[in-house]
């Protein structure tokens, strides 16, 4: 029988998060000083006030406090709702999927804009950045093809089944980089959460949805 969250839980949970949060805003601190290959976790420790054991039972490795957590999966019975949904909005859909996910983590603005920072200037960390990416749309693929073969269509009636599979995909990623190019351009004044709907409810609409989506809430918008 699983037990339910308590208040301690609760309390725990966010200690640790705003413990993890200030680990990785001062080692993205230090990496943006330093350069990321002369930094050691040593010097995050120190930073930090921790012990190397406390370090590591966060992120696993160095470079796991500079990439951040890995984008959560969507839980199982999302997933089975997915693969079941009779919609033929498969991109919509796929979207809410990953949005779902994503909507209940509240980043730190400044840490997102340091680590994508520091990831674009240093060709280890994007390279290990872009094989997260990779992993997760490979993931990805596998969940639309399964959709695709739930409603009965097969490789061999659809030779290139799995090549439709990725495009759904990678639509889907551009919706996310959309996402992403707003939130740091600041044309959107409302939360990530907020932000992520609105991309959802969007790309419905370019995908062929007929209710068009309401304007979004820009950083400079005045009243009326």
């Amino acid at each position: 029988m699983t037990s339910k969250p308590t208040l301690d839980d609760g309390l725990r949970a966010r200690k640790r998060a705003a413990t993890q949060a200030g680990l990785e805003r001062a080692a993205l601190a230090l990496a943006l000083e330093h350069g990321y290959e002369n930094v050691t976790v040593d010097m995050i420790c120190d930073a930090g006030m921790i012990s190397q054991r406390t370090f590591f039972n966060y992120f696993g490795t160095k470079e796991g406090v500079f990439l951040g957590t890995p984008p959560p999966m969507p839980a199982d019975a999302e997933l089975a709702r997915f693969v079941h949904g009779t919609d033929a909005d498969i991109l919509g859909d796929l979207v809410g999927l990953i949005t779902a996910a994503l909507v209940d983590q509240e980043p730190d603005p400044g840490i997102l804009r340091s680590r994508r920072l520091l990831i674009e200037r240093t060709p280890e960390l994007l390279g290990r950045e872009n094989t997260r990416i990779t992993e997760l749309e490979e993931s990805l693929t596998l969940l639309v093809q399964e959709r695709l073969h739930t409603q009965g269509r097969t490789e061999e009636s659809t030779p290139d089944l799995e090549d439709e599979a990725r495009m759904v995909v990678t639509l889907a990623g551009s919706v996310m980089r959309f996402s992403m190019q707003k939130w740091f351009s600041g044309g959107f004044a409302g939360s990530p959460g907020e932000l992520l709907n609105f991309s959802g409810t969007r790309s419905r609409w370019c995908a062929g949805s007929p209710a068009r989506p309401g304007r979004h809430r820009a950083a400079d918008a005045g009243p009326g």
